[in-house]
């Protein structure tokens, strides 16, 4: 039932924060101390006749009374905003904690995705060990080539096949134990050892062998 004065409780906090922060101050206490130095010379020498509240200064008790019945509801009033903006700001920063929390879950599990990815995929050293294999193969089909036309001989095929041998051999272990029958001495092998040509691949423009 009571008006409302307060128009404006914000500019009320704000002036209470204010107040509450200059009384925190070096200067609030030197003039307080000041003007209690001047009250009490004035009403107990008497200076110009003005004595207004002589010992024990009772008026001066009272006043510092109000000041202190005033002050602490304006302090008060200054903790609860200090209080209010320190609740906000710690819900903030929990906020930005949890959003921080979250980026670096979901960025930890793109790498480890990233990781698994990438090692499906064939890297620098890789592509360049596999390259210069097959460029020593090349060369020395290319020589042996050379060699057998500086001497006259038709042994191309087989210098191919030896190459596609070596290829195959360092790619996959598992070849290496199959035995490889070529034309120019597949009759003396198959008649000194007594072996099956089953599984072999003979090289091409090379008869058929019949199965033992």
């Amino acid at each position: 039932m009571l008006p409302n004065f307060g128009s404006d409780p914000d500019a009320f906090g704000r002036f209470a924060e204010r107040f509450a922060r200059y009384m925190g101050t070096a200067n609030f206490l030197f003039y307080m101390t000041i003007f209690v130095i001047v009250w009490i010379a004035f009403n107990v020498v008497g200076l110009f006749g003005f004595q207004w509240d002589p010992y024990p200064f009772i008026l001066l008790n009272l006043f510092f009374s109000t000041q202190a019945s005033y002050a602490a509801p304006l302090i008060l009033l200054a903790q609860n905003r200090q209080d209010d903006r320190d609740r906000v700001t710690i819900e903030q920063d929990r906020a930005r904690d949890e959003r921080n929390l979250a980026d670096t879950e979901y960025l930890t599990r793109e790498v480890a995705a990233l990781r698994i990815v990438l090692r499906e995929v064939a890297t620098r050293d890789y592509v360049r060990a596999e390259l210069r294999s097959l460029l020593s193969d090349l060369l020395e089909a290319q020589e042996e080539m050379g060699t057998n036309n500086r001497d006259g001989s038709n042994n191309g095929e087989k210098a191919k096949d030896k190459a596609k041998d070596k290829r195959d051999k360092q790619r996959s272990p598992r070849t290496q134990q199959i035995p490889k029958i070529h034309p120019a001495h597949s009759s003396a092998t198959q008649a000194e050892s007594g072996l099956s040509t089953v599984g072999t691949s003979p090289s091409p423009g090379s008869p058929a062998q019949p199965e033992s």
